[in-house]
């Protein structure tokens, strides 16, 4: 099980290495591709279908029928990454997300009952949670100085999450979140936090200040880093608490040794605006 979530964990890194590093329609098609995953195992945890649906269990006739909600909110991906792409208009973004809610209210009045009120919520709490947040995964590298600065997001989730496990093996007692994550300790949580600092104002001293000869990020960046890495943690405690209160193990089965697309991507979710907001406000 550790070789092979280690091997998965590899190849993650290595495609999104490339993916930054590219850029471009590159990026934007596989964050379309994670949405879209992402999106569908959320609907699933959240048992967003049709009673009739829910009852039929986990056939693989069921799984490839897509249901009113769901077509509404993979519609709404697509439209919300052409705006994203192709216009890099706000105003189109949030006409997406808008037509996504206003669709959602229409198939709920309809087809009712065929839905409740709660799976209309969680359908649209779905297409906001994976899709429009791992977006601005793209729209900061999409910045003037987005190459370099789309690397804190990868410090301030995946980072963080390395040198937390690392702290909590190493040295992790006290347990602050039991009923939550009852392997997570206050240490690890520390250390994650301050190893992405950490990592972040190496990375901005060495590198980022080349690009700001008349000012000095390096500190700024550091708390960018450990500030999202706060927010990585929670974003990361949240997923579990979904997990938890459905009662289900791992959002799906699609990387070996890790479970789902928002298994993975579960910090990284909420790193991303945080890193693009923080950085559009401090570092100019």
């Amino acid at each position: 099980m550790f070789w092979t979530r280690l091997a998965s964990g590899i190849v993650l890194v290595v495609i999104a290495i490339l993916s930054l590093g590219i850029g471009g329609s590159v990026l934007a098609l596989l964050l379309l591709a994670i949405s879209l995953i992402a999106y569908r195992e959320l609907l699933a945890a959240f048992r967003a279908k049709p009673e009739k649906e829910s009852r039929s269990g986990g056939s693989g006739k069921s799984f490839l029928r897509i249901h009113g909600l769901e077509a509404v909110g993979f519609a709404g991906i697509f439209a919300y990454y052409a705006a994203v792409f192709f216009s890099g208009s706000e105003i189109l973004r949030w006409v997406c997300v808008v037509g996504v809610f206003l669709a959602s209210m229409f198939v709920y009045v309809f087809t009712f009952p065929k839905y409740h009120a709660g799976q209309v919520a969680a359908s649209f709490f779905s297409f906001l949670y994976a899709p429009v947040m791992l977006s601005f995964v793209y729209l900061t590298r999409a910045e003037t100085q987005g190459a370099h600065i789309v690397w804190l997001i990868l410090i301030s989730s995946w980072g963080s999450d390395t040198c937390a496990y690392a702290v909590g093996m190493l040295i992790g007692k006290k347990r602050i979140f039991p009923r939550l994550s009852p392997k997570k300790s206050l240490e690890g949580c520390i250390g994650g936090v301050a190893g992405a600092a950490l990592i972040g104002g190496l990375y901005g001293f060495f590198w980022v200040e080349r690009l700001f000869p008349d000012q000095t990020v390096a500190g700024l960046i550091a708390f960018i880093c450990g500030a999202s890495a706060v927010m990585s943690q929670v974003g990361d405690l949240a997923a579990s608490g979904i997990k938890r209160n459905h009662n289900i193990k791992d959002y799906g089965s699609l990387i070996p040794g890790h479970g789902g697309i928002m298994d993975r991507f579960d910090s990284m979710i909420v790193t991303a605006p945080v890193i693009y907001f923080l950085t559009a406000l401090l570092i100019r």
